[in-house]
């Protein structure tokens, strides 16, 4: 599955498994294939591709957020799913 976020491209999400869900924002500073993420050719059953990105507002010590694609087009945050909305 290719990619339609791109490097610079901000986007709004929420953890859905949170208690009180809150909107965040962040922009992509990577986006990286399986292959590019290091993972053998079985993850490709599951996996489609890695975004590492920066909350916005971004400060000192921000740290990557990894958001993980998975071939049924649902997103994961730290394993949990999350509703990702891009921004123009």
């Amino acid at each position: 599955m290719q990619s339609i976020i791109k490097v610079g491209q901000r986007f709004k999400f929420t953890v859905l498994s949170d208690d009180a869900p809150v909107e965040r924002q962040g922009v992509v500073i990577r986006v990286l294939s399986n292959r590019e993420e290091g993972l053998g050719l079985d993850v490709d059953q599951y996996m489609s591709y890695w975004v590492e990105a920066h909350e916005l507002p971004e400060t000192e010590s921000s740290t990557a957020l990894v958001f993980v694609r998975s071939i049924d087009g649902k997103v994961y945050l730290d394993g949990n799913i999350t509703d990702v909305t891009l921004l123009p």
